[in-house]
């Protein structure tokens, strides 16, 4: 039950921070080509609020096994290995995702040190760059889960998106339905086919 409302929730914030840029993208396309005047902060903020949907969709796309890997060599390893192979990948994000973690600690330690402002808005800097930390953090939060799953035998792997199977998954869709309305069109009388 918590983790369907936890699910609920990201994908609700996700659906916001996506309707929210759009509204705002054609908000400025139609000041700008429709009034002769733009929305002075409109960039700025779009810019901003991609930055939130992208670190904050990352952890969100770990998660439901939506981003794209090249996985076919571990998948042809046993058992053992793959796991072992699984594992050291997990690692090895958790390292690039500390890294970075560290990196924007120190770089929002700064800026709000510093104390600048967004460009268009009396902002600090700092406040909307906090999605460098959050979406960090979850994405190790993530990978920790991951791994986790794979040392309990619960996941063999990541499950990227496989684009190539769901490709051919749709061709054939599209076949069997193609085949499917030949075969009507062929048992119809003939009478009904002019």
């Amino acid at each position: 039950m918590v983790r369907n409302l936890v699910t609920k929730l990201e994908e609700g914030f996700l659906s916001l921070l996506l309707v929210s840029m759009t509204l705002l993208v054609f908000a400025e396309v139609v000041a700008r080509f429709g009034f002769n005047a733009g929305i002075h902060w409109a960039q700025e903020v779009t810019l901003l609020i991609a930055a939130w949907f992208v670190l904050f969709g990352a952890s969100y796309g770990v998660k439901v096994g939506a981003h794209i890997g090249v996985d076919v060599f571990v998948k042809m390893l046993p058992s053992g290995p793959h796991r072992f192979f699984t594992l050291l990948a997990v690692a090895l994000c958790l390292v690039y995702c500390g890294l970075f973690l560290y990196g924007s600690w120190i770089y929002l330690s700064k800026m709000k040190m510093i104390g600048i402002e967004l460009e268009d808005l009396p902002v600090p800097k700092w406040i909307p760059m906090t999605i460098l930390v959050i979406g960090f953090v979850l994405l190790i939060v993530r990978f920790l889960q991951l791994g986790w799953k794979v040392v309990t035998r619960q996941a063999d792997g990541f499950h990227f998106a496989d684009e190539a199977e769901e490709s051919m998954e749709l061709a054939n869709e599209l076949k069997e339905t193609a085949i499917g309305s030949d075969a009507a069109n062929n048992d119809q009388p003939k009478e009904n086919k002019k």
